[in-house]
This record gives structure tokens, sequence and C-alpha cells, in this order.
């Protein structure tokens, strides 16, 4: 097998992704490695997204609503152990399956009533299911209602790994990218893929031919909410806070945003987006220039906006179109 220089340039990323918590020792700066880490997280749920929307196409508003389910799991157990004694609500374990059930079960529930119908009914559908978690969450005040929830202490994961270690959870978050990558490579290589990507191009001849478009559909919807669920536990563990607005709608556009960015359809492509999004997002809200009184770091948005459109415009499928070779696509 000829290995292209596309595969060397991921392998580059992902590499320089692997030694970032010693680069910034090196540096002296802890900074990067929090940063980066939440890069890896947002790629993660990005992945998961462009199952749907870049294989699929099917445009979720709502992705993010699994993201912040994740993110409560582990704020509500450490809310409960902190304030009422109960220890074994902190296992990480119990966390991380309560966490992938409970996605599994609002995505099989959400994406049973969205699919049955297409387009901006489907878009508006996800926005809904999405709103009305996000709304629930502002309403609990136990939980903090739209101020959120500080975690006084992280998943307990019984020894195996140190979640208050900063580099134990860096390496876990980029573990589990690497595996996520390796789980969309089978999916979208295999028989299951190759139907989703059928369907996406002609439902009809798809159905034709014996298969049902909806239970595939279904079943993808499914893995893509699980997927946004674990990176929500991640989230949580990371920022020792959660909040309504993780599952806000526009944060779901910020996964879009992340895709279109790197490339629909492509393995790598979210993963590109998640990183060029984030670091131009903290690159350009740093820009010390002020102008008329106003500081051009605090709207980085006016400079990032026209950059996002020049890409759309003259990049027919991302960053993944400045790279060499050709990414696996529909």
């Amino acid at each position: 097998m000829t290995l292209s220089i596309r595969f060397f340039i991921n392998a580059a990323l992902l590499i320089i992704l692997a030694l970032v918590p010693f680069l910034t020792d090196w540096a002296g700066d802890s900074f990067y490695t929090g940063l980066v880490s939440r890069i890896l997280i947002l790629a993660i749920a990005a992945l998961s997204l462009n199952l749907l929307i870049g294989y699929g196409g099917m445009v979720s508003f709502g992705h993010a609503a699994y993201i912040g389910v994740g993110a409560y799991v582990v704020g509500i157990g450490a809310f409960h152990a902190f304030e009422d004694g109960i220890d074994w609500m902190l296992n990480g374990y119990f966390q991380l399956f309560t966490t992938l059930a409970v996605s599994a079960v609002i995505a099989l529930i959400i994406g049973a009533i969205s699919l049955r119908t297409r387009g901006v009914y489907f878009i508006m559908i996800t926005m809904a299911f999405s709103q009305m978690l996000y709304f629930t969450a502002v309403g609990v005040e136990t939980y903090g209602a739209d101020d959120g929830l500080t975690i006084y202490s992280r998943s307990d994961m019984m020894g195996l790994i140190d979640l208050n270690d900063e580099k134990s959870l860096y390496y876990l978050i980029f573990v589990s990218l690497l595996a996520v990558l390796y789980l969309m490579h089978r999916l979208v290589g295999s028989q299951f893929g190759n139907v989703i990507r059928g369907t996406k191009s002609n439902e009809a001849r798809m159905r034709a031919i014996g298969y049902s478009p909806y239970k595939y559909r279904l079943t993808a919807f499914v893995i893509a909410g699980i997927i946004a669920g674990y990176a929500g536990f991640l989230m949580a563990n990371l920022s020792d806070f959660v909040s309504p607005d993780m599952m806000h709608w526009t944060r779901s556009g910020d996964l879009i945003i992340m895709i279109v960015l790197g490339g629909i359809a492509n393995l790598f492509g979210p993963l590109y987006g998640a990183v060029v999004f984030l670091m131009l997002g903290e690159l350009l809200s740093s820009i010390p220039l002020t102008i008329g009184g106003l500081s051009v770091g605090e709207y980085w948005q006016l400079i990032f906006g026209p950059l996002l459109i020049f890409i759309v415009l003259y990049a027919r499928n991302g960053i993944d179109s400045f790279l060499p070779g050709k990414g696996r696509r529909t």
C-alpha cells in the first residue's frame, strides 16, 4: 500500500497533538494543554455530527444537547456526592455508563421522531428538542438553573486514570479521539456506511434494493448521540463546570462550522476544523489593537466571519481542499 502525502500530514498532526503536554511543559505555559484538550473534545463531537451531516445528509441543529446531557450526568453526580455525601455517584464508570445510556435513549427518541421528516423540518425538529432540553436545564434550580453547576470533584476512575492530573486527562481525551477516528473509519468503510451514504445520494434506490433507510439512519443518529454524550462527559471533567449553555442550539452551529471549515464527509475534516476554529478564536480575541476606542480582540468574530466566507467560497471542501491527494468523501 502506497502512503500518500495526505497520510503523512494527518499523522504529523496526531504526533504534534500527542506531544502537546510536553511542549507546553517545555514552554512553561500549561494554558495550551487545556485549550487543546477542549479542541479535541469538540473534535470528537464534530466527528460524530459529521457522520450525520457529511455521510448521511442529516443536518442536526440539536447535536450539542448530547454534550450537555453527558456533562450534566457528571455535574449531577458530583453535586449529590458533595451535598448529600453519596460517594458512589462520583464513580467514573457509573457516570460513564449513565452518560452513554441516557444519551442513547434521548438520541433514539429524538431520532425516531425527527427522521420521519426531511429538509428544513428535520433541522427545526432537532433544534426544538435541543431547546427543550436547554430550557429544562435552565428551569431546574437545584442544579444551578442558568447559572450552571460547579463540579467540585471530578469523576473517580478507581485509580486507573487520575482525571485530576492534567496530563492524564489530556491523554484520555487524545486516546478517545484516536478511538473515535478509528470507529468512524471502520463505520464509513463498512456496509453500514455504504448504506448511509447511498441513502444520502438516492434513498429510493436504496429502498428498492431491499434496505430500510430509516433503520440505518436511526442507528447512525444513536451512535452519533452516544459519542457526543461521551464528549460531554470529558468536557465536564475538563472544565469543572456545566451549564445549560452547553446544549444551546448555537453550540450545534459551532460544530457545523467546524465540519464545514475542515471538510464535510472527510475523516480528518472535523479535527482540522476544530483546531482552526478554536485556535483562530483564541488568537484573534487576543489581538491588542484598539481602533476608535474599541478593542479589536473583543470583536474577533468580525474578522473570523469573512475568513469563513472566503474558505466556503474558494475551497470546495474546506481545509481538506488544500491538502494534496483525495480524502474520503461521498
